[in-house]
């Protein structure tokens, strides 16, 4: 029996996800999920369909664009109330803004954001308190001047950062295109445009905003674009304009002159969907996807285009997709604002101790003595209360005030390190790596998960022909012109070819001499059927080939074969012509049997002039060896050929022909000429004809095709797996594509086990079943079992696809229950059970998606495919949310722009798709290859010398302050400070700072080079072993233990002693004195190595305390300013006593020693793994090994693992070339096509 919460989490088999689809789905309306029933009249589904149409169109087409009357949105019903009062445009201007400033914002809001940190606001109120004379008992500029310091560095760091910001957003809104103005074309910025614009585009323009296309230069205003900014993809697609608008939207008068009105749906983010009407002339016409070019695409094989703006900047389906720009923290910081609370708590209790104890004192000692009398009759209560305060201030170092600037000095000078790493920088486009963010260096040492885009970032965009199996028969190796193996790789020379491109690098000298003797005709057979079974569409207007493929694989192998000297020339509407080894035929092209995803083949039938007709077919060899004649004497040599190009992770594909005599083809042509004009299901119709004249063929051979990764990307994913990152890819593209770049990369192995959709969908129900049956409906978290989905010790991996994904993780929408509304209100037990209906709904999705972070996080890799830019941002939240991991997205196109913005750290490509991806990261290089290096050694070394700088500024800020605290307990409590006012103002600012400083800058373990050879090295910051509570804590109880001796090693040697002058030096200001020198040189000592930087930044701080000390005693300024100055003499009085200085060797000798005998024993008998390095640094740079990649697990003719040819994202251009729209023609008269007079326009077209 199905119970109520089974159905829930069950679906449908019949209602599967699509691994092939796309789901754009992520603002899908209700009225689109509703499914109508599985058999209804034909009338009744074509009513309900024109009703819900007409329904949509009234609930949203809310959205009108009027075009060429920039006056049209400024009328009320456009205006929103903005700030109050003001009133603003709904509709978006076309400028976009990645900053956070301007002139008039920077200021306040810089100090807004910079006081939201504890630690600043806490100075700001001590500066107040310290304005009150009654409290204060240090002068205001000890506070003031570090204050400014901090907040001042502070603020012109951000506003560097911020100028980069503001430069890049003018790179793009200044950009060009052509705009109608004063009824003409007039160039204008991208910025100035405004939604209504009628503008245009020239070939290669990328699109400014999201335009309904009116005309172009093409046949029926065809326009072809590059859609890699939003889904990853380099092949074409097309799109087309309505038929009116290309047959009068031509010229610049009638553009000028358009004023068509479009209503359609409010900008949102499904970039595979739009419905609108256009009215124009009394008539209304429908607007779908198809006719809209999105902001980010390329303009590709169309000299020009012109199109009317929808939506722009903001509005556009991209930045919609682009999520919102986040203020990102590092693990580290958050944990410095919690100790700084921590600091906060201990010092109001330690001040509300001595201010108890001044009260004890002076109710026992201070009121009965006289000569401590003030003329002030406070209470002693009132006295303890007012030293309360004056003890906040004069313990306010325990709070670092200089700690955030000098962290942010510190970020500073890695990033300069990060841009200024030569081993980073990518030669071949001048492209260096940029730290476009200072502010989370160290957060790239404790990376766990990096999720990865595919196209343009493990791969190059880039398909190579490299092997091919003919006949039984592989080229493809080195060889000669007789066959013999070379040892020597020798480029084949193309020179013989006049239409070879000279791009193609092969070195099998063999293959080129079989083709040109002709001895072999299967080869030129075979490179003949490259040439001609194919969809791809070729430009020659510059005098040179170009061919624009719907898929990459197609365009290289068309490639290929134009190499190999069968070019590919031109077609028409029913003809191909193709250049073979010199001469030129023309081929009658009678059906084109088009690929799609369930058939992953595509057929061709030709007639040839001799009259002959052929069949020539390519595909994946899972289908094609169905489909083979049953003596196929060359099928089993082409199988172990095609498992070894598995097994080298080549993209492959089989190649096959069937001749067809002329009786046979005009049977089979009136079934496909049927089946071509059927209403319903006419895809399935035509795929049961393909299948009857798909069959007993003959098979030539197969290719090998490389789909590129850039260099250096396996040994790059396996140094980061042995540094325990997980690696996900999260990309657009196919399963198959996905997969097979999954094995190159070396992410996935023949050992590898993999988990698809169905199989996680499978697991994490039974999982769930499991935890309801043991804990009933309660699916807390705290019930949850945490034993294993998978079997341990075995390599996993799932590959999922975006559909898949909604359904597993109940993302997709319910359907919408059509109820009756009732009129009266719900009882409250109805509203009750409806919360609790709803509220389980929550918690089941909740423990879903929980699971299955689990279930994706004990796998070594994991793939998403077919995902949109929300999903990629969704997956990585998933994993930030139930695994408290650090996460770095890395990707190189606006698709990856919002999954950049949600990760912790986001990593941006300079690649070949625009600037979206790097204007939105955080840092940026010209290769993946180089995140190994920002990681491994930039991250790593970050994260060491921040939290070897904070631990020792949290022990020299302890040891500083709590020296007031025990000479508390022999001054009565009475706030007096240890030592002199500008002493306290300048330790941190001055005395102290520079050491601390190059140790967060310069200090290292091990050199950059061990750093890469060693990964596990990186574990340390991933577990956070370097800065966490209990280190913290070890700081403060080792700042402790040095106060403790700074103050009373000083004290007791104060206590009773005579100079050698007869006088004592034991006065205050002496002994303020004896202290402060002994922090210094205590603080500059302790250091675990001696350089020359090292020595000179110590070295100096000392000689800089005693210069400035001695001008400071000095009487010149203290006749100057005689409040201010008030230790006249002191230090030349002080230290002219040697037993000043032996007392100062003394207590640093206390502080330092036990010290250095820990760390000698720690790292010898507890020694790190840098430690054990660094101890064997001489032996390792002696045998100077560079890393190697670890050997490839692949063997030749034992892979497992069936080969797979990744088809485009739709259909090819099969239609479009069979139905000859892409053929010039004369064009009907306007009056013919808005009276819908198709007489006139058959007669028109029938004459051409």
């Amino acid at each position: 029996m199905t119970t109520e919460r089974d159905s829930e989490t069950t679906f449908d088999e019949d209602s599967q996800p699509n691994d092939e689809e796309m789901p754009y789905s992520d603002d899908e309306m209700e009225d689109e999920l509703d499914t109508p029933p599985a058999v209804e009249p034909e009338q009744n589904r074509i009513n309900r369909e024109v009703e819900v149409t007409r329904e949509t169109l009234r609930k949203d087409c809310s959205w009108q664009v009027k075009a060429n009357d920039r006056a049209f949105y400024e009328q009320p019903q456009f205006m929103k109330t903005k700030y109050l009062c003001l009133m603003t445009s709904k509709y978006s201007g076309n400028a976009i803004k990645t900053y956070k400033y301007n002139p008039i914002t920077f200021l306040p809001l810089n100090l807004l954001e910079q006081f939201k940190r504890a630690a600043n606001f806490y100075f700001l109120v001590l500066l107040i308190l310290q304005a009150i004379p009654q409290i204060t008992t240090l002068s205001w500029y000890t506070t003031l001047i570090p204050l400014l310091l901090v907040l001042g560095i502070t603020a012109i760091k951000d506003l560097v950062d911020d100028i980069a910001r503001h430069r890049m957003d003018n790179e793009i809104n200044n950009r060009t295109c052509d705009v109608i103005k004063d009824g003409r074309f007039k160039s204008a910025k991208w910025k100035d445009v405004k939604v209504g614009d009628v503008i245009r585009l020239a070939k290669n323009a990328f699109v400014p905003a999201d335009i309904l296309l009116l005309s172009s230069s093409e046949p029926n205003s065809l326009c072809y674009v590059e859609t890699a900014e939003l889904d990853g993809e380099t092949n074409l697609k097309f799109k087309m304009s309505l038929e009116v608008t290309d047959r009068y939207l031509q010229e610049e008068s009638a553009l000028a002159a358009f004023d068509g009105l479009v209503e359609c749906e409010e900008p949102n983010n499904r970039l595979d969907k739009f419905t609108g009407t256009l009215k124009w002339k009394g008539r209304s016409y429908a607007v779908d996807a198809d006719k809209i070019l999105l902001r980010g695409c390329k303009i590709r094989n169309t000299d020009a285009c012109h199109g009317l703006v929808i939506f722009a900047g903001a509005d556009t389906k991209i930045m919609k997709n682009s999520g919102k720009t986040r203020f990102k923290r590092t693990k580290i910081d958050s944990l410095m604002n919690y100790m700084v609370y921590t600091i906060f708590v201990l010092l109001i209790l330690v001040s509300a101790g001595l201010a108890i104890g001044h009260t004890y004192w002076e109710q026992q000692i201070g009121n009965i003595s006289w000569y401590l009398y003030d003329g002030l009759d406070y209470t002693p209560a009132y006295r303890g209360f007012l030293n309360f305060w004056g003890y906040i201030i004069v313990l306010n170092t325990m709070v670092p005030i200089s700690l955030y600037v000098s962290v942010e000095v510190i970020r500073l000078g890695q990033s300069y390190f990060i841009n200024w790493d030569l081993q980073m920088y990518y030669p071949e486009k001048d492209t260096a790596a940029k730290a476009r963010t200072t502010t989370l260096n160290e957060q790239l040492g404790q990376i766990h998960y990096i999720f990865s885009d595919k196209t343009g970032t493990l791969t190059q965009n880039i398909m190579t022909f490299k092997k091919c199996c003919i006949n039984g028969l592989t080229y493809g190796e080195c060889r000669d012109k007789t066959g013999q193996p070379r040892n020597r790789p020798e480029q084949v020379d193309f020179s013989w070819n006049m239409y070879t491109d000279g791009k193609l690098a092969f070195c099998d000298q063999y293959l080129i001499e079989q083709i040109r003797s002709g001895n072999e005709p299967e080869i030129q057979q075979f490179f003949f059927l490259l040439a001609i079974c194919h969809t791809v569409m070729v430009d020659a207007s510059e005098g040179d080939l170009s061919y624009q493929a719907a898929s990459p694989d197609e365009g290289a192998l068309v490639t290929a074969a134009r190499n190999f000297g069968f070019a590919f020339l031109s077609r028409t509407q029913n003809t191909i012509t193709i250049s073979e080894l010199g001469t030129v035929r023309t081929y009658d092209v009678l059906a084109i049997l088009d690929f799609n995803s369930d058939r992953k083949r595509m057929s061709v039938i030709v007639r040839d002039p001799k009259g002959s007709i052929r069949l020539y077919c390519k595909g994946a060899d899972t289908v094609i060896y169905e489909r083979l004649h049953p003596r196929n004497p060359r099928r089993q040599a082409t199988q172990e050929a095609l498992d070894i190009f598995a097994g080298e992770t080549l993209r492959t594909l089989c190649l096959c022909y069937k001749d067809i005599s002329n009786e046979e083809y005009e049977a089979w042509n009136k079934k496909f000429m049927a089946a071509s004009v059927v209403t319903r299901n006419r895809d399935e119709a035509l795929d049961k004809v393909y299948e009857e004249i798909e069959k007993n063929l003959i098979l030539l051979g197969a290719t090998a095709i490389e789909d590129k990764l850039q260099d250096g990307v396996p040994e790059t994913i396996s140094k980061l797996a042995k540094a325990d990152i997980k690696i996900w890819v999260l990309t657009g593209d196919k399963k198959e594509t996905a997969e097979n770049i999954g094995y190159s990369c070396e992410l996935l192995t023949d050992e590898t086990t993999i988990y698809y959709g169905e199989d996680v969908s499978a697991l994490l129900q039974t999982r769930l079943e499991n935890q309801r049956n043991r804990s009933g409906s309660n699916l807390d978290s705290s019930q949850r079992t945490i034993e294993p989905f998978l079997q341990q010790g075995r390599n996993h991996a799932l590959i999922i696809t975006g559909s898949w994904l909604n359904e597993i993780l109940l993302e997709k929408k319910k359907k919408k229950k059509k109820l009756l509304k009732l009129k009266f209100p719900r009882t409250p037990e109805e509203k009750q059970k409806q919360l609790q209906t709803k509220r389980k709904a929550e918690m089941n999705k909740e423990q879903r998606q929980r699971n299955f972070v689990d279930l994706a996080c004990e796998c070594s890799a994991v793939i998403c495919c077919r995902v949109t830019p929300k999903q990629k941002a969704m997956v990585v939240e998933l994993v930030k949310r139930y695994k408290k991991a650090i996460t770095l997205a890395i990707g190189d196109g606006a698709n990856d722009v919002n999954m950049i913005k949600t990760a912790h750290i986001g990593v941006g490509i300079s690649g070949q798709e625009g600037m979206q991806a790097v204007m939105s990261s955080d840092y940026s290089f010209g290769q993946f290859r180089y995140l190994q290096r920002l990681l491994l050694v930039h991250g790593r070394w970050s994260y060491i010398r921040m939290c070897k700088f904070l631990r020792y500024f949290f022990y020299k800020n302890f040891a500083f302050t709590l020296v007031h605290f025990w000479y508390s307990f022999f001054n009565g409590y009475s706030a007096q400070t240890a030592y002199e006012d500008w002493f306290i103002t300048l330790y941190n600012v001055l005395y102290t700072s520079l050491p601390v400083l190059l140790v967060g800058l310069l200090d290292q373990d091990v050199s950059d080079k061990l750093s890469l050879r060693f990964p596990s090295l990186y574990w340390s910051g991933q577990r956070d072993l370097l800065f966490n509570y209990k280190k913290f804590f070890i700081s403060l109880l080792h700042g402790v233990l040095t106060s403790l001796v700074i103050f009373f090693i000083p004290f007791g040697a104060y206590l009773q002693t005579m100079g050698q002058d007869g006088e004592a030096p034991s006065d205050y200001q002496s002994f303020a004195v004896t202290t402060a020198s002994a922090l210094v040189f205590a603080m500059g000592l302790d250091t675990s190595y001696w350089t020359f930087v090292n020595a000179f930044s110590i070295f100096g701080s000392i000689a800089l305390y005693f210069g400035i000390m001695f001008d400071l005693h000095s009487a010149g300024i203290h006749v100057l300013f005689p409040n201010a100055f008030q230790f006249t003499g002191t230090a030349p009085n002080a230290l002219r006593q040697p037993y000043l200085w032996l007392t100062i060797i003394l207590t640093v000798a206390l502080c330092l020693l036990p010290v250095i005998a820990l760390r000698f024993l720690s790292m010898t008998i507890w020694p790190s793994e840098s430690d054990k390095i660094q101890k064997n640094r001489k032996k390792y740079k002696a045998e100077e090994e560079q890393w190697k990649r670890r050997p490839s697990v692949f063997r030749r003719g034992i892979s497992g693992r069936r080969s797979a040819y990744a088809f485009s994202h739709q259909r090819g251009y099969a239609d479009l070339i069979a139905s000859g729209r892409n053929i010039r023609r004369r064009r009907a008269s306007l009056t013919a096509i808005l009276s819908n007079n198709l007489v006139a326009i058959r007669q028109v077209e029938g004459a051409s």
